[in-house]
């Protein structure tokens, strides 16, 4: 038998046989549901030999028959029913299990958010992108036409969905172009940092997203709950439907908070704090201001992350902070990344470490985040060093920054877009899709192996823009990226280590020599002394090109 668990209620079989049913009362089961028409094969058991065979092993059995591609309201409703009066759990079967499958997925729409409902079925093995729309509509059968159409709509208005919507009118301004996003505000996320560490405050990061939605192009404020990339159509929550001729898929990434036992409920509190999240960044810079003695863990998860640079930026502005109240020599800090480097350009460790010392900031590699007693303050990691067998070990805090796991949004994993690990599969070159020619991806969405920053984002922002309109054209893509990726590490209130790479860790330095070591004065690095670069980044964004540095005016503090 092919037993596949799709709650802890159900499972769901291709076609059993008489001779398994003392077989499933030994698994467990206590009933039975067989939802396929007597007659389909004819080596099928026919439901009343099943039936008896299920009453003589102890097993209720009840039979709902749907014909493939024909599950209708009454047969949902009577799948709903006979689960509620069976006894638990249940093994619903058919030729394949995909009847069974879809009764219940339908029966669970108007009770479970549909990327509950779509990536329990995937984790069994079974598709259903195929109703997708009827598990949007709460298992009703919608409307097979779209509610609107556009020429090109883009999923997610943070930094890459804003900046390709830019780059796309900037090159065509008379083209289509429509985004979706239920957010009302706009974060500059990499501030959040800056918050942390008491140089910026957090209204500074934070933009209407109405005031960033480029002229001309249409906002859909709202929430997509599936993609139907076979009909070029996304539905949304509440079943509405955006068809499209091209689609941008670029909503960001999802965090994990529940991933680390106890953390969701600790947080803010306890001394346990991350600039990873809009309201918590304040408590970070309350905590550092606070503690004069005592130990500060900073932790990073396993890769990838968003801003991988962000949870050591946490770390040397808050020694810093440190270092000028001169409380630093008694304050215990600890960098515990899962990781085995401490960053992954190796060009870029000597620079870092000079600070790592400074702070006398020890490093523990290998170390993964896994609970957090707040109360108690205590946190558990997960040690995995690879010539070593793994072990658990237990650190006490009186402060904890934590950067979270992170993965693919839900509906992005359990789509027909993603690869095996949930994350939009693109060529990394063009950023189109491997499948749908029509699809493009950027930001952290997606699957190219790049670093996960908004410099990396406004980067493939014009690269997308530039293959999507050569696509409108019938060209071919005239576009590649080459991985470019930026993490600006600020080690010291003032002072960055400005990491530029592309694929595979080979440097791309975008500032001249002299900008680097400090010797010309331009707008760029009087923009950065100044702290001034939220503004910027969204004036670049709005203009749907890269910002370039331009000299400016020599200033005694620039």
């Amino acid at each position: 038998m092919d037993i596949r668990k799709i709650s802890a209620r159900l499972s769901v079989s291709p076609q059993i046989t008489t001779d398994d049913l003392a077989a499933l009362k030994s698994a467990g089961f206590r009933s039975i549901i067989s939802n396929r028409p007597d007659g389909e094969d004819g080596d099928q058991p026919s439901f009343d030999e099943v039936a008896a065979a299920a009453g003589a092993a102890g097993l209720e059995a009840r039979h709902i028959p749907v014909t493939s591609g024909r599950i209708g309201a009454p047969d949902v409703t009577a799948f709903q029913t006979a689960l509620h009066e069976l006894p638990g759990p249940t093994l619903a079967f058919c030729r394949t299990g995909t009847r069974s499958t879809t009764l219940w997925a339908l029966a669970e729409a108007p009770h479970r958010p549909m990327p509950e409902i779509l990536g329990a079925a995937k984790a069994a093995g079974y598709d259903m992108s195929g109703v997708a729309r009827r598990i949007a509509n709460g298992g009703r059968t919608p409307t097979d036409k779209p509610d609107v159409t556009h020429d090109i709509v883009i999923v997610g208005a943070g930094a890459a969905g804003i900046a390709v919507a830019a780059s796309l009118k900037s090159r065509r301004p008379s083209v289509d172009v429509a985004v979706i996003d239920p957010a009302d505000v706009h974060y500059y996320q990499p501030g959040w940092t800056m918050v942390g560490g008491g140089i910026f405050s957090p209204e500074q990061t934070a933009r209407t997203t109405a005031s960033l939605i480029p002229r001309g192009v249409t906002w859909i404020k709202a929430a997509v709950a599936a993609f139907e990339p076979a009909r070029n159509a996304l539905i949304l929550d509440g079943c509405r439907v955006v068809g499209y001729e091209r689609l941008i898929v670029c909503p960001g990434i999802k965090l994990d908070w529940g991933a680390v036992e106890g953390l969701t409920e600790t947080l803010g509190r306890n001394g346990v704090t991350s600039n990873y999240r809009y309201d918590l960044a304040p408590y970070t810079w309350e905590l550092v201001k606070g503690l004069r003695r005592g130990r500060a863990v900073f932790t990073q998860p396993p890769m990838p992350i968003k801003c991988a640079g962000a949870p050591q930026k946490a770390m040397y502005l808050s020694c810093n902070a440190w270092e000028k109240r001169n409380v630093l020599r008694d304050i215990d800090v600890t960098f515990a990344n899962a990781g085995g480097v401490l960053f992954g350009v190796k060009e870029y460790v000597p620079a870092l470490m000079e600070y790592v010392e400074r702070y006398d900031a020890d490093l523990s590699f290998f170390h993964t985040l896994t609970a957090i007693d707040g109360p108690a303050r205590k946190a558990a990691f997960k040690v995995a060093r690879p010539d070593e067998t793994a072990r658990d070990v237990t650190m006490d805090f009186d402060m904890i920054h934590v950067c979270p796991p992170q993965t693919a949004p839900d509906f992005i994993r359990v789509s027909p877009l993603a690869d095996a690990a949930g994350w939009v599969d693109v060529d990394q070159a063009t950023l189109r899709h491997k499948t749908h020619d029509n699809i493009w991806s950027l930001g952290d969405v997606m699957n190219a192996p790049n670093a996960k920053t908004a410099a990396a984002a406004r980067m493939q922002a014009p690269v997308v823009a530039e293959n999507v309109l050569a696509d409108m054209r019938g060209r071919s893509p005239v576009a590649h990226y080459n991985g470019y990726g930026s993490c600006p590490l600020t080690v010291e209130r003032g002072k960055i280590v400005l990491a530029e790479f592309g694929y595979g860790g080979r440097l791309l330095p975008s500032f001249p020599k002299a900008v680097i070591d400090g010797t010309r004065p331009t707008r760029a690095a009087w923009l950065l002394k100044e702290r001034m670069l939220p503004p910027v980044y969204w004036k670049g964004m709005l203009k749907g090109r890269e910002w370039m540095a331009k000299p400016a005016p020599a200033k005694e503090d620039a």
